[in-house]
């Protein structure tokens, strides 16, 4: 049985819900199910989880998915801080090993939304990808993929984008969606954020200073001490990934030349997306 058939053959009282991370992909998968499956579309309610920490860009592209819709996009969230619930994980930062911060801000208010009522989730996993990430193993909660059922991949989810909202803005230099601390970010995007978005880059660097100060004893261990749960990537503190990203660039400056390509055009030949060293949790970066 398709995908299709399972969700028109749903009982008249299973919820139809799509997550929204302001992502490329689950973005499209919106546009794509109100334009070829508008008897399902219909159905849908759409939701996002917000951490309180997301890009201004996340929210832009919500703003203009809501719109291209016509129908609100519920918003989730937590009433409490990430600061509060680093705290209450003993200061240590989540990784991709202890995704703390996807269970507690992007999982359970998910499943505070859907309660135990019956539920068809739709996941935004194209057709050309083999990744993983949250599916609930909740028995009310049954997940259906249109894209890998329909045949989509990765460039016609950005022509999808092209021709109605437009590729999130994020993307001139981030690979995915997620809150600006995302641990999942290359190295070189954190140079990024710092030139985009310069206080949250201060404030993630604040975070980081803050729990190698309650981990060591400054009489016996420096700031700079590395390790997952100490720093936000494996490679040190961000300040230093930055300041050796800055000492490259400015090395190899005068060899590179100005691209005239789109943003966009490099972006949709760029490495796959589903690569296993990018795999992030699918309710945070689809």
């Amino acid at each position: 049985m398709r995908w299709h058939e399972h969700a028109l053959g749903a009982d008249a009282n299973t919820r139809h819900v799509l997550g929204l991370s302001g992502g490329k992909d689950s973005a499209a998968l919106a546009i794509y199910l109100k334009d070829h499956y508008p008897e399902i579309s219909r159905k849908i309610e759409y939701f996002f989880t917000d951490t309180g920490a997301e890009l201004q860009e996340v929210y832009d592209t919500l703003d203009k998915l809501e719109a291209y819709l016509g129908k609100p996009i519920t918003r989730l969230g937590n009433d409490k801080p990430f600061e509060y619930w680093l705290r209450q994980h003993n200061n240590y930062l989540p990784s991709p090993r202890q995704r703390w911060c996807t269970r507690i801000m992007k999982i359970e208010p998910f499943e505070r939304f859907v309660g135990e009522d019956p539920v068809i989730t739709y996941v935004g996993i194209r057709a050309d990808e083999d990744r993983e990430g949250y599916i609930s193993r909740k028995p009310n909660i049954k997940a259906l993929f249109p894209f890998a059922g329909d045949g989509i991949v990765r460039d016609d989810v950005f022509r999808i984008l092209e021709e109605t909202i437009g590729i999130p803005e994020y993307y001139q230099w981030r690979s995915r969606s997620g809150c600006y601390f995302c641990f999942f970010q290359r190295q070189g995007e954190w140079l990024g954020l710092k030139r985009r978005h310069p206080e949250l880059f201060r404030q993630a660097a604040r975070i980081e200073k803050h729990v190698a100060q309650r981990k060591f004893d400054w009489g016996t261990a420096e700031i700079h001490e590395c390790g997952e749960g100490y720093t936000w990537n494996r490679a040190g503190p961000i300040e230093e990934i930055v300041r050796r990203a800055e000492e490259r660039e400015q090395g190899n400056g005068h060899h590179k030349k100005k691209s005239t390509e789109r943003w966009q055009d490099v972006l949709r030949f760029e490495i796959d997306d589903g690569a296993p060293d990018n795999q992030a949790c699918l309710i945070c970066s689809l």
